[in-house]
């Protein structure tokens, strides 16, 4: 039998504030850890509506930390736990006598994750790392290099620092659980923000020496529709198919030159739905897709069909419609189990629960078998079929905590451009899968394997004989990660996409433009949804200790650019979408924008 979720039974000290801290305890708490959360008198430090997100599924205790009594108290949750998570600056809970090194030389099985903006061993350690701060040092406030005229910082009210050091935080932790059950010791975790933003930009960082840069311009072309809404398509791929339309037979032969050619084709996009456009698109094979705002996104008809996006109780907001769960397990899926529950909700049962006489463990627990690891994925082999970002970044990640990556590719296909930075500490072997040698070959590696990974659209792994249900039935344990652009189930799951359909889609392109969609300069949402998927892999691997018996690991796209933005997808009564947006934008007001100073510009937060 199934276990209930994936980590039942285990408890979280959620000691964050502001992002990063609580949204890496509600990813635990969604797949069933039990959430302690501690805030400080007056409730948590960052007011927003996000919190009836990033705070649902805790339970509640308001502790004053610089207190004897409290401090006591808070050594005794620590002491309950499984894993603590914090986001202080460095040295903090060192002062307050509740630093890692303290608590894990005292709880050898404690996972101790600490999410500072700036790393122990940085300069700037002691910096009050503003999400805008880390935007300008990390080079996030970068506009598209396509657009040629803008050399100022713009400023984006996504906070990609903070989401990516949730997301490797929770992947952290996940691989220090699998590497407890094995060793019976828990560890220390750092993951620094500013680190972590870097995550979101790998391969655009990357320069091969000896190879000419890469070609940034943009091939995509945004066109406004009858319905007002802009739609973004690849011209040289979609105009042949256009010129065949009755509308455009006149110009079809007229020898138009491109100028003359492009009016016209803006001129037929007026006299259709931007849906229509989608559906035309995607009968020919081709990517096209509707930009829409973030409370567009939240009321899309795609975002309710694959549950990204679904209905929420909040004591403060009542009811409101926001973000769901990712990654999506099979046998063991994450819920959101109940509401943001009120400050010090929780309190007297918490304290009762601390009052009742605990086990006591020693240096180490784990049974006769204990091993001393290398790394945290020792002896996991991982068979990785994905192509260009989002599956490859994620079997980069198990790589770095130690899995043994075989990267299957293709003789027919040309490596992708980040070949080097989402491929590296991989082993790699061409097959040919279309043909019966190779499936041959997949079929034999598939023998001491642990995981798949691959991104092909629904159907094609099936085809091929290498999808999950074949998989499955020769290998029950095997844990089968796939992903695609637009998620599960509807019409646009088969439908090609990628990185910037995405972000058209979930609001992220209309609130980079003024009026009109401009693109994200990152790839945030491909390494996200890797990043997801290396989370719903390392819980499936533990879920798999217990029950012997592997599962389907699902993300995709929209669900990353969705979860990326959860400081922004809260819709309820009253909601005023006022969050900065534009290439003009340099920041919220006079104390928290960038400045132009005599050389350079600065980011000034002064909160």
């Amino acid at each position: 039998m199934a276990e209930t979720s994936a980590l039942h039974g285990v408890r979280v000290i959620d000691f964050g504030q502001y992002i990063a801290g609580p949204v890496a305890a509600m990813l635990l708490g969604d797949f069933g850890a039990d959430v302690i959360r501690v805030d400080p008198p007056g409730g948590p430090r960052y007011r927003s509506a996000a919190n009836a997100t990033w705070n649902r599924g805790k339970r509640s205790i308001v502790l004053d930390l610089k207190k004897d009594a409290d401090q006591a108290i808070a050594r005794k949750l620590i002491a309950s736990a499984d894993v603590v998570i914090e986001n202080f600056r460095p040295g903090v809970m060192d002062r307050l006598g509740l630093g890692a090194k303290a608590m894990c030389a005292t709880h050898p099985r404690l996972i101790y994750c600490s999410l500072p903006g700036f790393a122990s061993d940085d300069p700037r350690a002691g910096m009050r790392a503003w999400e805008g701060v880390l935007a300008a040092a990390t080079a996030m406030q970068s506009s598209h290099a396509s657009i040629k005229n803008v050399t100022r910082p713009v400023y984006t009210a996504i906070p990609y620092s903070s989401m990516f050091g949730a997301a490797l935080g929770v992947v952290s932790i996940a691989a220090a659980l699998n590497a407890r059950a094995r060793s019976g010791q828990g560890q220390a975790i750092e993951v620094p923000l500013f680190n972590a933003t870097f995550s979101a930009i790998s391969g655009k960082l990357m320069k091969v020496h000896g190879q000419p840069e890469v070609d940034t311009a943009s091939r995509w072309s945004h066109m406004c529709c009858k319905d007002g809404h802009w739609f973004m398509y690849l011209p040289a791929r979609v105009n042949p198919v256009l010129l065949q339309l009755p509308e455009m037979t006149k110009w079809r032969d007229a020898g138009l030159s491109p100028e003359q050619l492009n009016k016209r084709i803006e001129e037929l996009f007026l006299t259709r739905e931007s849906w229509e456009w989608e559906d035309l698109c995607a009968n020919a094979g081709f990517e096209g897709i509707t930009s829409h705002t973030n409370a567009g996104w939240l009321h899309h008809p795609l975002a309710e069909t694959t549950q990204i996006v679904a209905e929420f109780d909040d004591p403060e907001l009542g009811r409101f419609r926001g973000f769901n769960i990712n990654p999506r397990l099979s046998l063991t899926p994450g819920q959101v189990r109940s509401p943001r529950a009120r400050l010090d909700e929780h309190r007297d049962e918490i304290i009762e629960e601390l009052d009742r006489p605990q086990p006591t463990a020693g240096a180490s627990t784990a049974s006769s078998t204990t091993e001393l690891l290398r790394s945290a994925l020792q002896g996991v082999r991982v068979l990785d079929l994905g192509i260009i970002l989002a599956s490859p970044m994620c079997g980069r990640t198990l790589a770095e905590f130690g899995a043994d990556i075989v990267k299957i590719d293709s003789a027919h296909r040309n490596p992708v451009n980040w070949h080097n930075d989402v491929n590296r500490a991989k082993r790699m072997i061409l097959i040919d899968i279309k043909k019966p040698a190779g499936l041959e070959i997949f079929r034999k590696l598939l023998k001491d394997a642990d995981v798949v990974l691959e991104n092909f659209r629904p159907g094609v792994a099936d085809k091929l004989g290498i999808g999950y249900e074949d998989v499955s039935a020769r290998r029950p344990e095997i844990v089968y990660c796939s992903v695609n652009a637009y998620g599960r189930p509807g019409k646009y799951s088969k439908r090609p996409g990628r990185e910037v359909l995405a972000q058209a889609v979930t609001g992220m392109s209309l609130r980079l433009g003024d009026g009109q969609p401009i693109f994200n300069p990152t790839n945030a949402n491909d390494y996200c949804t890797g990043l997801m998927c290396a989370f719903g892999i390392l819980l499936s691997l533990l879920v798999r200790r217990k029950t012997g018996r592997g599962q389907l690991v699902h993300s995709a796209l929209i669900y990353g650019a969705t979860f990326l933005q959860t400081n922004l997808m809260q819709d309820y009564p009253g909601r005023q979408w006022t969050e900065p947006s534009g290439q003009n934008c340099l920041g919220t007001g006079p104390l928290y924008r960038a400045y132009k100073t005599r050389d350079d510009w600065i980011f000034l937060a002064a909160q």
